[in-house]
């Protein structure tokens, strides 16, 4: 007799929303929509005319892509965080380095949105944000997030694979890997004055970590353009690696021969790795990582290595011997 076994990143169907509830929801809310604007247009044209005008100036402009389809290939055997705890509990140390920068966030200009691609490519060149987005085949992925402080939630991102931009940026054959790096605004960001961290924040990863097809570039969350408490308008999740190393708010994509030190190995290399992948059974020197606790319920629950994800990504690190792979 053949026994299936589900793998860890599979869901049981009873918690995965039924595609055409998702999609009627979509439609039921296009429609609400039109006859909202009928019974305006039933009060003057002139009404109409002026809240057409006031919304064209405050819409996102990419939001007509969301929410993008699902794609069930990426499953998740726990429920999705809810929105209202995921959107007040960030680490943006851009805006302070404690978890409710939510409100210092919403400061942040997020378009016009310029980023550089640039280094070891074919041609460098600078890109607005959302014409970028709107090129890219966007779709929703349920990920696990694991943060290095050891609490986890589940997501559901909106974004494209980040192969897709490397593709784009078609980058020479010397190139070995990617240096990601945030704004700089003080002004804005006032977690930014302060001058012990080496601003701006700067992660990197291989060529080959960035072609896996878990990479992801995220331009949205919960079926609506990102909030800017979590990166907005763009930001990288990789979702097999601690939360630190999915930089978030990019501006510059640079490939290069030499590997980029980041943010936080400046910071405390000893703690915070170049790899630092996902791994149960290697602590942080201050705590351990055996177990994790889970935003919303705060239910302990235990770790997997690669978070779960390593069937993807194991692979990626077979012949590196001597490196600080987990941290």
């Amino acid at each position: 007799m053949l026994i299936k076994r589900p793998r860890g990143w599979e869901i049981p169907e009873a918690l995965v929303t039924p595609e055409e509830v998702f999609l009627n929801r979509r439609a039921f809310m296009a429609a609400s929509g039109s006859i909202a604007a009928g019974a305006i247009l039933g009060g003057g044209a002139l009404v109409s005319r002026s809240l057409d005008e006031a919304e064209a100036a405050t819409r996102h402009p990419t939001a007509d892509l969301y929410p993008a389809r699902r794609n069930p290939k990426y499953k998740v055997e726990r429920p999705i965080t809810p929105e209202s705890v995921n959107a007040t509990y960030n680490n943006f140390y851009e805006f302070g380095p404690h978890k409710q920068i939510s409100s210092a966030a919403q400061a942040l200009k997020t378009h016009p949105w310029a980023i550089r691609i640039d280094g070891l490519v074919e041609k460098p060149m600078t890109v607005d944000a959302a014409k970028l987005i709107r090129r890219m085949p966007l779709e929703e992925r349920l990920y696990r997030h694991r943060c290095v402080e050891a609490w986890s939630m589940t997501v559901p991102w909106t974004g494209f694979p980040l192969s897709e931009l490397v593709k784009l940026a078609r980058p020479l054959s010397s190139a070995r890997y990617i240096r990601l790096e945030t704004f700089l605004d003080p002004q804005t960001a006032r977690g930014q004055r302060a001058s012990w961290y080496p601003w701006p924040y700067v992660e990197g990863l291989t060529i080959h970590e960035a072609m896996n097809e878990l990479a992801f570039m995220v331009t949205g969350a919960y079926g609506k353009p990102l909030h800017k408490q979590f990166g907005a308008p763009i930001r990288l999740h990789l979702p097999w690696k601690y939360g630190f190393k999915s930089i978030k708010s990019i501006v510059r994509i640079s490939f290069t021969k030499r590997r980029p030190k980041s943010f936080w190995e400046t910071v405390q290399g000893s703690e915070y790795g170049f790899w630092a992948n996902v791994n149960p059974k290697v602590p942080h020197p201050r705590w351990s990582q055996a177990t994790e606790r889970v935003l919303g319920t705060n239910e302990r629950i235990p770790t997997r290595i690669y978070n779960g994800y390593g069937p993807w990504v194991a692979h990626l690190y077979k012949n590196l011997k001597g490196e600080k792979l987990f941290m």
